[in-house]
Protein backbone atom coordinates (compact mmCIF):
# COMPACT_ATOMS: atom_id res chain seq x y z
CA UNK A 1 0.00 0.00 0.00
CA UNK A 2 3.33 2.39 0.73
CA UNK A 3 4.16 1.89 -2.69
CA UNK A 4 0.84 2.91 -4.26
CA UNK A 5 0.24 5.88 -2.32
CA UNK A 6 3.68 6.95 -2.96
CA UNK A 7 3.00 6.25 -6.63
CA UNK A 8 -0.42 8.57 -6.27
CA UNK A 9 1.88 11.34 -4.73
CA UNK A 10 4.34 11.05 -7.82
CA UNK A 11 1.19 11.40 -10.12
CA UNK A 12 0.02 14.81 -8.47
CA UNK A 13 3.10 16.03 -8.90
CA UNK A 14 3.66 15.20 -12.78
CA UNK A 15 0.00 16.68 -13.18
CA UNK A 16 0.19 19.14 -11.08
CA UNK A 17 2.97 20.60 -12.78
CA UNK A 18 2.04 19.93 -16.17
CA UNK A 19 -1.32 21.19 -15.44
CA UNK A 20 0.01 24.60 -13.44
CA UNK A 21 2.80 24.82 -17.13
CA UNK A 22 -0.19 24.45 -19.34
CA UNK A 23 -3.78 25.35 -18.29
CA UNK A 24 -4.95 22.39 -17.31
CA UNK A 25 -6.65 20.75 -14.68
CA UNK A 26 -5.11 17.60 -14.97
CA UNK A 27 -7.95 15.25 -14.24
CA UNK A 28 -8.09 13.52 -17.80
CA UNK A 29 -4.00 12.82 -17.31
CA UNK A 30 -4.12 11.45 -14.11
CA UNK A 31 -7.12 8.66 -14.34
CA UNK A 32 -4.92 6.79 -16.67
CA UNK A 33 -1.76 7.01 -14.97
CA UNK A 34 -3.96 5.89 -11.51
CA UNK A 35 -5.59 2.87 -13.36
CA UNK A 36 -1.85 2.25 -14.31
CA UNK A 37 -0.67 1.92 -10.39
CA UNK A 38 -4.09 -0.36 -9.59
CA UNK A 39 -6.41 2.10 -8.49
CA UNK A 40 -10.02 1.15 -9.01
CA UNK A 41 -11.90 2.07 -12.30
CA UNK A 42 -14.31 4.68 -9.86
CA UNK A 43 -11.75 5.70 -8.39
CA UNK A 44 -9.24 6.56 -10.77
CA UNK A 45 -11.95 9.03 -12.66
CA UNK A 46 -13.24 10.50 -9.34
CA UNK A 47 -10.51 11.21 -7.23
CA UNK A 48 -8.52 13.63 -9.36
CA UNK A 49 -11.56 16.09 -9.84
CA UNK A 50 -11.40 17.42 -6.28
CA UNK A 51 -7.82 16.74 -6.10
CA UNK A 52 -7.17 19.17 -8.99
CA UNK A 53 -9.55 22.33 -7.45
CA UNK A 54 -7.17 23.74 -5.33
CA UNK A 55 -4.43 23.13 -7.23
CA UNK A 56 -5.89 24.85 -10.38
CA UNK A 57 -7.04 28.25 -8.43
CA UNK A 58 -3.52 28.88 -6.82
CA UNK A 59 -1.85 28.49 -10.51
CA UNK A 60 -4.49 30.79 -11.72
CA UNK A 61 -3.56 33.13 -9.50
CA UNK A 62 0.17 33.42 -10.29
CA UNK A 63 -1.08 33.91 -13.74
CA UNK A 64 -3.48 36.57 -12.50
CA UNK A 65 -0.45 38.42 -10.36
CA UNK A 66 0.70 38.76 -13.80
CA UNK A 67 -1.88 40.07 -15.35
CA UNK A 68 -2.75 37.46 -17.65
CA UNK A 69 -5.98 36.79 -16.52
CA UNK A 70 -9.25 37.41 -18.40
CA UNK A 71 -11.95 37.97 -15.96
CA UNK A 72 -14.91 38.61 -18.41
CA UNK A 73 -13.94 35.26 -20.31
CA UNK A 74 -13.75 33.54 -16.73
CA UNK A 75 -17.04 34.76 -15.99
CA UNK A 76 -18.58 33.97 -19.24
CA UNK A 77 -17.10 30.54 -19.16
CA UNK A 78 -18.43 29.60 -15.89
CA UNK A 79 -21.66 31.09 -16.22
CA UNK A 80 -22.06 28.96 -19.47
CA UNK A 81 -20.06 26.42 -18.44
CA UNK A 82 -20.88 24.83 -15.09
CA UNK A 83 -24.52 24.83 -15.94
CA UNK A 84 -23.76 22.53 -18.85
CA UNK A 85 -21.40 20.31 -16.99
CA UNK A 86 -24.53 19.33 -14.72
CA UNK A 87 -26.88 18.93 -17.89
CA UNK A 88 -23.61 16.53 -19.14
CA UNK A 89 -23.23 14.47 -15.80
CA UNK A 90 -27.40 14.00 -16.31
CA UNK A 91 -27.06 12.85 -20.17
CA UNK A 92 -24.69 9.94 -19.50
CA UNK A 93 -27.16 7.51 -18.75
CA UNK A 94 -28.38 7.56 -22.19
CA UNK A 95 -25.38 9.35 -24.17
CA UNK A 96 -22.94 6.69 -25.28
CA UNK A 97 -19.36 7.32 -24.44
CA UNK A 98 -17.36 5.61 -27.10
CA UNK A 99 -18.27 8.93 -30.22
CA UNK A 100 -17.50 11.55 -27.54
CA UNK A 101 -13.98 9.71 -26.73
CA UNK A 102 -13.11 9.29 -30.59
CA UNK A 103 -14.20 13.51 -31.05
CA UNK A 104 -12.40 14.36 -28.19
CA UNK A 105 -9.20 13.00 -29.36
CA UNK A 106 -9.44 13.80 -32.98
CA UNK A 107 -10.19 17.67 -31.63
CA UNK A 108 -7.03 17.46 -29.40
CA UNK A 109 -4.82 15.91 -31.91
CA UNK A 110 -6.17 18.56 -34.31
CA UNK A 111 -5.30 21.88 -32.15
CA UNK A 112 -1.84 19.92 -31.55
CA UNK A 113 -1.24 20.08 -35.37
CA UNK A 114 -2.22 23.45 -35.94
CA UNK A 115 0.27 24.53 -32.53
CA UNK A 116 2.85 22.79 -34.53
CA UNK A 117 1.98 24.02 -38.15
CA UNK A 118 0.54 27.40 -37.55
CA UNK A 119 2.36 29.04 -34.61
CA UNK A 120 1.07 32.71 -33.92
CA UNK A 121 3.02 33.53 -31.00
CA UNK A 122 6.60 35.94 -30.84
CA UNK A 123 7.09 37.69 -28.02
CA UNK A 124 4.42 38.56 -25.39
CA UNK A 125 4.67 41.60 -23.17
CA UNK A 126 1.22 41.56 -20.96
CA UNK A 127 2.09 45.08 -20.26
CA UNK A 128 1.58 46.17 -24.02
CA UNK A 129 -1.50 43.24 -24.81
CA UNK A 130 -4.74 45.61 -25.26
CA UNK A 131 -7.15 42.70 -25.11
CA UNK A 132 -7.79 42.98 -21.14
CA UNK A 133 -9.76 46.15 -22.47
CA UNK A 134 -11.27 45.04 -25.71
CA UNK A 135 -14.45 46.04 -26.72
CA UNK A 136 -15.95 42.65 -27.97
CA UNK A 137 -18.64 42.17 -30.76
CA UNK A 138 -21.49 39.61 -31.16
CA UNK A 139 -19.53 37.48 -33.48
CA UNK A 140 -16.49 36.74 -30.43
CA UNK A 141 -19.40 36.14 -27.36
CA UNK A 142 -21.05 33.98 -29.87
CA UNK A 143 -17.67 31.95 -30.20
CA UNK A 144 -16.76 32.41 -26.06
CA UNK A 145 -20.78 30.68 -25.39
CA UNK A 146 -20.32 27.93 -28.24
CA UNK A 147 -17.13 26.99 -26.54
CA UNK A 148 -18.08 27.22 -22.55
CA UNK A 149 -21.37 25.19 -23.53
CA UNK A 150 -19.85 22.23 -25.64
CA UNK A 151 -16.90 22.01 -23.19
CA UNK A 152 -18.85 21.78 -20.17
CA UNK A 153 -20.91 19.50 -21.83
CA UNK A 154 -17.76 17.45 -22.44
CA UNK A 155 -16.72 17.41 -19.20
CA UNK A 156 -19.84 16.42 -17.64
CA UNK A 157 -19.93 13.68 -20.01
CA UNK A 158 -16.74 12.83 -19.62
CA UNK A 159 -16.47 13.11 -15.85
CA UNK A 160 -13.20 15.52 -15.88
CA UNK A 161 -12.75 19.48 -15.69
CA UNK A 162 -12.27 20.13 -19.77
CA UNK A 163 -9.10 22.26 -19.63
CA UNK A 164 -7.52 19.89 -21.66
CA UNK A 165 -9.87 21.50 -24.57
CA UNK A 166 -10.38 25.16 -23.04
CA UNK A 167 -6.76 26.23 -23.43
CA UNK A 168 -6.55 25.46 -26.93
CA UNK A 169 -9.96 26.70 -27.50
CA UNK A 170 -9.56 29.84 -26.18
CA UNK A 171 -5.76 30.37 -27.89
CA UNK A 172 -7.16 29.15 -31.37
CA UNK A 173 -11.04 29.44 -31.36
CA UNK A 174 -10.89 33.96 -29.90
CA UNK A 175 -7.38 34.16 -30.68
CA UNK A 176 -5.89 34.43 -26.90
CA UNK A 177 -1.98 35.00 -26.44
CA UNK A 178 -0.82 31.45 -25.45
CA UNK A 179 -0.57 32.68 -21.43
CA UNK A 180 -3.82 34.18 -21.11
CA UNK A 181 -5.30 30.95 -22.87
CA UNK A 182 -3.79 28.44 -19.69
CA UNK A 183 -4.97 31.47 -17.07
CA UNK A 184 -8.42 31.71 -17.84
CA UNK A 185 -8.14 27.69 -18.84
CA UNK A 186 -7.18 27.34 -15.00
CA UNK A 187 -9.84 29.04 -13.21
CA UNK A 188 -12.48 27.67 -15.39
CA UNK A 189 -11.14 24.47 -14.77
CA UNK A 190 -11.89 24.72 -10.74
CA UNK A 191 -15.13 25.57 -11.39
CA UNK A 192 -16.02 22.67 -14.03
CA UNK A 193 -14.89 20.57 -11.67
CA UNK A 194 -17.20 20.84 -9.16
CA UNK A 195 -20.53 19.52 -10.45
CA UNK A 196 -18.54 16.33 -10.77
CA UNK A 197 -17.16 16.42 -7.62
CA UNK A 198 -20.62 16.52 -6.07
CA UNK A 199 -22.14 13.34 -8.35
CA UNK A 200 -18.91 11.55 -7.69
CA UNK A 201 -19.28 12.49 -3.50
CA UNK A 202 -22.70 11.57 -3.33
CA UNK A 203 -22.40 8.06 -4.78
CA UNK A 204 -18.97 7.51 -2.95
CA UNK A 205 -16.69 7.13 -5.81
CA UNK A 206 -14.45 9.40 -4.05
CA UNK A 207 -11.52 7.63 -2.15
CA UNK A 208 -10.41 10.86 0.12
CA UNK A 209 -7.41 9.50 1.07
CA UNK A 210 -6.10 9.01 -2.73
CA UNK A 211 -7.79 12.46 -3.36
CA UNK A 212 -5.64 14.30 -0.44
CA UNK A 213 -2.40 12.17 -1.37
CA UNK A 214 -3.18 13.59 -5.07
CA UNK A 215 -3.59 17.24 -3.93
CA UNK A 216 -0.48 17.22 -1.58
CA UNK A 217 1.57 16.48 -4.51
CA UNK A 218 -0.17 18.57 -7.21
CA UNK A 219 -0.68 21.75 -5.21
CA UNK A 220 2.87 23.44 -4.94
CA UNK A 221 3.74 21.94 -8.58
CA UNK A 222 1.10 23.96 -9.84
CA UNK A 223 2.41 26.85 -8.78
CA UNK A 224 5.71 25.86 -9.93
CA UNK A 225 4.27 24.86 -13.74
CA UNK A 226 2.38 28.50 -13.17
CA UNK A 227 5.89 30.24 -12.54
CA UNK A 228 7.95 28.42 -15.08
CA UNK A 229 5.29 28.98 -17.91
CA UNK A 230 4.46 32.82 -16.88
CA UNK A 231 8.70 33.77 -17.48
CA UNK A 232 8.92 31.21 -20.59
CA UNK A 233 8.54 32.39 -23.87
CA UNK A 234 5.38 32.36 -25.49
CA UNK A 235 6.91 30.70 -28.56
CA UNK A 236 8.83 28.17 -26.82
CA UNK A 237 5.40 27.48 -24.92
CA UNK A 238 3.30 27.10 -28.09
CA UNK A 239 5.83 24.44 -29.69
CA UNK A 240 5.98 22.12 -26.40
CA UNK A 241 2.23 22.44 -26.14
CA UNK A 242 1.68 21.42 -29.59
CA UNK A 243 4.18 18.12 -29.10
CA UNK A 244 2.25 17.26 -25.93
CA UNK A 245 -1.90 17.54 -27.71
CA UNK A 246 -0.37 15.81 -30.76
CA UNK A 247 1.46 13.08 -28.41
CA UNK A 248 -1.62 12.92 -26.26
CA UNK A 249 -4.62 12.83 -28.92
CA UNK A 250 -2.43 10.02 -30.68
CA UNK A 251 -2.23 7.97 -27.74
CA UNK A 252 -5.85 8.69 -27.08
CA UNK A 253 -6.82 7.39 -30.41
CA UNK A 254 -4.68 4.32 -30.13
CA UNK A 255 -5.82 3.45 -26.70
CA UNK A 256 -9.24 3.44 -28.43
CA UNK A 257 -8.67 1.44 -31.36
CA UNK A 258 -7.03 -1.03 -29.20
CA UNK A 259 -9.93 -1.21 -26.72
Amino acid sequence: MFFTYAGVFFIGIVVGFLGGLFGKGGSAVATPMLSLIGIPGFIAVAAPLPATIPGTLIASAEYWKSNLLDREIVLWSILIGVPATIIGSFLTEYTGALPLLIITGLLVLGFGISFLLFPKEKSFNPKEDKSLNANHGFYWYSRLILIALFIGLISGLLANSGGFLLAPSYARILNMPIKKAFACSLAVSAFLALPGTIVHAYLDHIDWVVTVILALGSVPFSMLGAKVAIRSKSSFLEKVYGLILTFLGVFFLIKLMVN
